[in-house]
């Protein structure tokens, strides 16, 4: 039971969402307070423990006066209850404050790239306001370019979220009507994982994030294949694809945007789609037919979410709306 027990605690010290694994100098940072405050909290435990089974163990306790038994309590209150507290929190703002600054948006004589991330329940919009050629605009992906910082403006589009990438630094709080800003940065190239740090409902926990880092000139063709002249064209590109375009403009096109068709913003925009990794922000793997079953199941794999059920559609209608989403891959 307790190999167990240590067993399912240190896989939880792995993966692409793992404080211990740091991708960048801010988490470095932060796993080191981790560690720092693990070392001396364990080292402080030994000695209470210590103390405590010496204080069982010993023979006769020796005679005193009541003016002695006051004085050795003075020294316990004195030592155990302000020196020690004193000491651990002058220790832990003297990690934790540099680590804290590091992630602070101060100005920089090369101003950072600039990530806009919004949570919703229970999802993430993503928005690259400085793209060359124009805004673009994603959902529950998010790349960023490697060895250079990123500013991350965050808010919450209905209640309060956190973005929170563990391998790359801290989270910080996306609350409605608020700007929240952090700077991060990737040392190398790969791929993190990222989630909602802040309960935000029944599926809170199904609110991940896809985040990867790659080199500037790979990072700008990415921004570049999302430019909407780019997206426009691969939407429309199949006639053999008409009718699922029209079943999604008369079904999804009010609350979904796909570059050159629709400009819904209730839901995640869908211009790339076919691109990304999963459905539902991590809930199903993309994978063929996944978005069709996503149609078709989707209160069943994520229940709540507010995408109404489409019992009034045709299993066929359903299954061509999904391939042909499929095929929005720039």
């Amino acid at each position: 039971m307790g190999l167990g027990s240590i067993i399912v605690l240190l896989s939880g010290c792995a993966g692409d969402k793992s404080i211990l694994a740091p991708a960048g100098q801010a988490a470095a940072d932060v796993a080191l307070v981790w560690w720092a405050m693990l070392g001396f909290f364990t080292l402080v435990f030994v000695v209470v423990v210590v103390l405590w089974l010496y204080a069982f163990r010993r023979g006769e306790r020796p005679e005193r006066t009541q003016e002695q038994e006051r004085r050795i309590a003075r020294r316990w209150i004195v030592g155990g209850g302000l020196l020690l507290p004193g000491v651990s929190i002058v220790a832990l703002l003297a990690f934790g404050i540099p680590a804290g600054q590091r992630m602070l948006p101060i100005p920089l004589n090369d101003p950072p790239d600039v990530i806009e991330v919004i949570g919703h329940q229970w999802w993430w919009e993503v928005r690259y306001p400085g793209a060359e050629g124009g805004e673009v605009v994603t959902a529950n992906q998010l790349v960023m370019p490697v060895g250079e910082p990123v500013d991350f403006h965050v808010t919450g589009a209905d209640v309060i979220h956190s973005f929170w990438v563990p391998r790359l630094g801290g989270k910080i709080d996306m609350v409605p009507g608020h700007t929240n800003r952090i700077r991060l940065e990737a040392d190398a190239a790969g791929v993190f994982g990222g989630q909602c740090g802040e309960f935000c409902g029944t599926q809170h926990a199904h609110m991940q994030l896809y985040v990867e880092a790659m080199e500037r000139d790979d990072y700008e063709a990415w921004l570049a294949q999302r430019q909407r002249e780019s997206l426009q064209s691969l939407a429309v590109r199949s006639e053999a694809q008409a009718p699922a375009r029209e079943a999604f403009m008369d079904n999804c096109a009010r609350c979904h945007r796909v570059a050159g068709l629709s400009d819904g913003e209730d839901g995640p925009d869908l211009s790339d789609v076919g691109t990304r990794p999963a459905l539902g922000a991590g809930t199903l793997a993309m994978e063929e037919g996944a978005i069709a079953r996503w149609l078709k199941n989707h209160q069943q794999l994520k229940p709540g979410n507010r995408m109404p059920s489409h019992d009034d559609m045709e299993a066929e209608t359903l299954d061509a709306i999904g391939a042909w989403l499929e095929t929005l891959n720039p």
